[in-house]
């Protein structure tokens, strides 16, 4: 997300931060309750060195005293909101609250971050605010949330950007599993091996997302409209036709907030300026800055466990043996044997002595043609001209 240029002066500021699982959202609110930074970050793991940095780029520009009150939210929030000696504000009253700022109109809010799901039923009291009159979120599995995008996006070889936008190509979507990430996976191969296009299969998961909060979090809940689809799912166009269709949505009943990223990060700004007795004055990040330079850099880290591209493409590697068939023309008669499963591709040449000649092992990553193509270059990158198939 571009950050937004900080348009208050010398004027004071309120500081909101939603530490999630994946990402620190930081926010700035002005007197009059206007958004003037907004700022997303991947914690990729840290997320105490995330925020410090996070505000320390912000104090650059911005003096520390005129920050006048600091609120944090989130998962992750509750050891940042002590470091920081700010008020802790509940994920469900900030997300409700923040809705209520920007759209008093809804009824049903749906907030989907990278690591759990929402379901968030609130009425108007008498008083003109937003009541929560119920709420639901997933177990602690990740299926139908942001990570479980990111992962199969991954896979399937695709940015998160370009995964969004191939949803939208796809005219009837396959069904696939919802509720369990492994059930997904396993429909997303049959699908594959089927030679289902890609845009199928990733339209297909938007839907079984929606689908399962729907019947699963949302389960004898009634969605009533307007609907305020946020977190950075609902950056996701592919997911918001999904809602749009499975709770039969009118056009403009969906809204997508501006910032919808930072929703909670709002929200818990907007409690503590309305609520002055528990507010808490922001004291600067050198307690935080201690807090990780005795806690978390003494810490022993493994490296992420993540695919590097070179073994992403070739696998455990190839192998060449000895060949001792027929030869012909100065060139070896060999035999070629494909094996292309859903995960892997590979491809080898024997002789007629039933000897192994050559072998290599790469991953399928859901395009069978595109892999037993590749295997063949990369053998025929050896031994072309010294052997025959």
């Amino acid at each position: 997300m571009k950050k937004m240029s900080y348009v208050l002066h010398n004027g004071p500021a309120h500081l909101g931060l939603d530490i999630g699982s994946v990402s620190v959202n930081t926010v700035l609110i002005d007197s009059e309750k206007n958004v003037v930074f907004d700022d997303y970050t991947r914690t990729k793991g840290d997320p105490l060195r995330t925020t410090a940095e996070v505000l320390a780029g912000l104090l650059s520009s911005v003096p520390c005293e005129n920050i006048v009150s600091c609120s944090v939210t989130g998962t992750g929030g509750l050891l940042v909101a002590s470091q920081l000696k700010a008020a802790f504000v509940n994920e469900i009253i900030a997300h409700a609250k923040a809705v209520e700022w920007f759209h008093p109109e809804v009824r049903t809010i749906i907030e989907m971050g990278g690591e759990d799901a929402k379901l968030i039923l609130v009425d108007q009291k008498g008083t003109g605010e937003l009541a929560v009159d119920d709420f639901a979120m997933n177990t602690l599995c990740a299926a139908g949330t942001g990570s479980f995008l990111d992962q199969q996006a991954h896979r399937l070889g695709y940015t998160i950007e370009e995964f969004s936008s191939l949803a939208l190509r796809s005219e009837t979507p396959p069904r696939i599993a919802g509720r369990c990430s492994v059930f997904a996976k396993t429909d997303m191969i049959h699908l594959q091996q089927g030679a289902v296009p890609d845009y199928e299969i990733i339209a297909g998961l938007c839907f079984a997302m929606a689908r399962n909060l729907k019947s699963n979090i949302g389960k004898g809940k009634k969605f009533v409209p307007p609907v305020c689809f946020q977190g950075g799912v609902a950056a996701n166009l592919g997911v918001r036709r999904a809602f749009e269709s499975v709770l039969n949505l009118a056009s403009g009943e969906l809204i997508i907030p501006e910032h919808l990223f930072s929703m909670g990060a709002i929200g818990a700004s907007l409690m503590s300026m309305e609520n002055t007795q528990a507010m808490r004055a922001f004291h600067g990040i050198e307690r935080l800055k201690d807090y990780i330079d005795n806690h978390v850099s003494a810490a022993k880290r493994l490296p992420p466990l993540s695919i590097r591209e070179k073994e992403k493409e070739a696998g455990p590697g190839s192998e060449t043996g000895k060949a001792g068939g027929a030869v012909r023309d100065g060139r070896i008669d060999v035999y070629l044997g494909l094996d292309v499963g859903s995960i892997s591709t590979n491809v080898v040449l024997i002789d007629s002595h039933k000897n192994l000649v050559a072998k290599t092992y790469l991953m399928t990553a859901g395009r069978p043609l595109e892999a037993v193509q590749k295997g063949l270059s990369i053998i025929g990158e050896k031994w072309a001209g010294r052997v025959r198939v």
